[in-house]
């Protein structure tokens, strides 16, 4: 090098010793320069001739620090007479800053910086850190990006489903599988794959209260997606650190500075019910705004055009402040055509806008529907008839389509995005999924005492247990000896006992557990979650746990027994998908056995009439029944007459 290059003032780096830092050009004498390093205290003298030394300057962009530790950003550099300016930022005004006045420690960020200062790894780390980066690119790649991560069996239904709906930006669409097919993985797949690749930062799951922690559990277990769970608790503990400072400075509720849980976190749990019956939590929700939202059991979400029910209302304002929406429900149709549509509604107001519209574009999917099939049957000729139909249907576009090379393929998926719900609804079947166990309906039928009397008939004969009081029955009514029998017979298998009320549950298990000696367990809504958690995990116990779960309604709904194989339905909904969601808490896949399904009735009374009707009229309980809602409207008045005792309808309504 030659003496001009260095200057007094100039900072330099050593090749051999970055450790010893910036130095800082003190003395140049002859032959020789003579160079400070303040970071490690020491000076140093080279030859000039053969110097190892690396002269610094920054570029504009980078940051630097002074002596101060002060940190500014390079906006520009002046060179005075060898001696670096540096015009910089401190995110006000811009200064000049003087080379002379930097810090004494070095901060490389430019690899040629790093290389001309000798600061490099060996080759081994390196080559690490290169496979590591073509790794990384080859799963940004992939098409199964975030959605082979998850610790879950990988399913085909379910890997097509996540994958036809997570691709989607900002996807609103309804999962309605059937029973035991896996919605919450389907969802958490989508979910996974949302976040992973930046589809969605913010997400919200609502679900009934009883599933909160479950779906905690799942999203952690399964997606090692940590989600925090929003509740009255969350705001108790807010407002008990309100009271501990001055609330003038801390404002926390009631007015626009308030802070809002829902904003403390990216992913969000939270209850329906909670939101119901919490308005500030719910304008909370609502201001928080999200990527994407799930409501699972979304068939509580009750609609009709003179009114909604309160649950809709709050999913309905949620939507509107979420760009994605999945709604899980795997029984689509349970409340009615009407509440089917308002769940689409939520999906996408522009295309469901009108119930009547809806009711009449339901009249012509069977002709679509033909119009598909034979496409698919013959895909190299179009009838007369279809081609003026399709020219209906697709009007203009269809002689674009029919263009194309997969011509006929275009023209169904124009079809399907078309009319109906083929962009928004997605369902799988058990019929077109293998590898369900077998049911095996057992009918118990049984005397009735004359304590039912003048309760047997109309749908509360049903329940009848509901009509008398809880001694009477529990001494007099036959189904409770037979189950405390059966339950004997059986051990130790698990058995999910289901009746339809918490206070039939409650009475049945404090029969078994106090007077026959039955280990059970109680599953009811008037349990908390932490109490209905420790009654799961008790029955779920193979060596010291309960032999029978004794449920509620609410254990037909999110709660997977696939481990028992012995299901006791003590009395039998009105409702059909009511009956497939019960069964569906033990016929799920995983189910390793035969499912037995022991049905306790009382004759001549409504429960014969509904037993009769389910096993002889649908077949519901040795199949799944994805009709039985559609019948039962088509069959509501014979159904409703057999029910209130009319024999001659019973057998015309089978």
């Amino acid at each position: 090098m030659e003496t001009s290059e260095f200057v007094i003032g100039q900072r330099w780096v050593s090749h051999s010793d970055t450790a010893l830092g910036l130095g800082i050009v003190t003395d140049i004498s002859g032959r020789r320069v003579t160079l400070g390093f303040p970071a490690a205290d020491e000076e140093r003298t080279y030859a000039i001739d053969n110097a190892p030394l690396s002269r610094i300057v920054y570029q504009q962009g980078e940051e630097i620090e002074t002596f101060d530790g002060e940190r500014y950003t390079v906006r520009a550099v002046e060179d005075l007479d060898g001696v670096l300016v540096y015009h910089a930022d401190d995110g006000e005004n811009i200064q000049p800053i003087s080379e002379v006045k930097l810090a004494g420690s070095v901060n490389f960020s430019a690899p040629h910086q790093r290389l001309f200062a000798g600061q490099f790894d060996r080759n081994g780390a390196f080559r690490l850190r290169v496979a590591t980066l073509q790794h990384m690119d080859r799963l940004r790649a992939s098409p199964a990006q975030g959605l082979i991560g998850a610790r879950t069996q990988h399913l085909p239904h379910q890997l097509y489903i996540a994958h036809e709906v997570a691709r989607r930006h900002a996807p609103r669409v309804l999962l309605a599988d059937e029973v035991g097919l896996g919605k919450t993985i389907e969802a958490g797949l989508i979910l996974h794959y949302q976040l992973q690749t930046g589809r969605a930062r913010r997400a919200l799951i609502v679900v009934p209260d009883s599933l909160i922690h479950q779906w905690l559990v799942e999203m952690l277990r399964r997606f090692n997606l940590r989600f925090s769970i929003i509740d009255q608790a969350r705001y108790d503990d807010l407002k008990a650190e309100e009271d501990d400072v001055d609330a003038l400075v801390n404002h926390i509720f009631g007015d626009d500075d308030a802070v809002n849980p829902f904003e403390s976190d990216q992913l969000v749990l939270c209850s329906l019910d909670f939101l119901v019956r919490s308005e500030k939590a719910r304008k909370d929700a609502v201001a928080a705004g999200w990527d994407l939202m799930v409501v699972d059991e979304a068939h509580h979400l009750a609609w009709s055009p003179e009114q909604s029910s309160p649950e809709y209302d709050v999913v309905e304002q949620l939507s509107g402040a979420s760009q994605g929406l999945l709604l899980l429900t795997a029984t689509p149709e349970q409340i009615g055509v009407a509440s089917h549509f308002a769940r689409l509604r939520l999906l996408d107001p522009a295309r469901f806008h009108n119930l009547e519209t809806f009711r009449e574009e339901e009249q012509h999917y069977e002709v679509i529907n033909q119009v598909v099939r034979r496409l698919q049957q013959a895909p190299d000729t179009i009838s007369k008839d279809d081609r003026q139909a399709l020219a209906g249907w697709l009007g203009d576009e269809l002689d674009e389509l029919l263009a194309r090379n997969d011509a006929h393929q275009a023209v169904i998926d124009a079809l399907l995005d078309r009319h109906g719900t083929g962009r928004v609804l997605f369902r799988n079947t058990r019929a077109a999924i293998q590898g369900f166990p077998e049911r095996q309906p057992l009918p118990e039928p049984l005397p009735c005492p004359d304590l039912y009397e003048h309760h047997q008939y109309g749908v509360t004969g049903l329940a009848l247990e509901q009509s008398v009081d809880e001694e009477d029955w529990l001494a007099q009514d036959p189904r409770v000896s037979w189950l405390e029998k059966k339950l004997a017979s059986l051990r130790p298998a698990k058995v999910v006992v289901i009746c339809a009320k918490a206070s039939t549950a409650m009475a049945l298990e404090h029969y078994l557990q106090l007077r026959a000696g039955i280990r059970s367990a109680a599953f009811h809504e008037h349990l908390s979650l932490i109490e209905r958690d420790r009654a799961a995990a008790y029955f779920a116990d193979t060596e010291q746990g309960a032999q029978a779960l004794i449920c509620s309604e609410i254990g037909s709904e999110g709660r997977n027994f696939q481990f028992a194989h012995h299901l006791v339905l003590f009395d039998l909904p009105a409702n059909p998908d009511l009956l497939e969601q019960r069964i569906g808490r033990l016929d799920r896949i995983g189910q390793t056995e035969a499912i037995r399904i022991h049905i306790p009735y009382l004759q001549g009374t409504s429960q014969e009439v509904q037993y009769r009707w389910f096993q002889e009229g649908l077949n519901a309980f040795a199949e799944s029944c994805a009709v039985g809602v559609a019948v039962q409207e088509h069959v509501q008045g014979q159904w409703q007459q057999a029910l209130d005792g009319d024999e001659s309808q019973l057998e015309p309504l089978v």
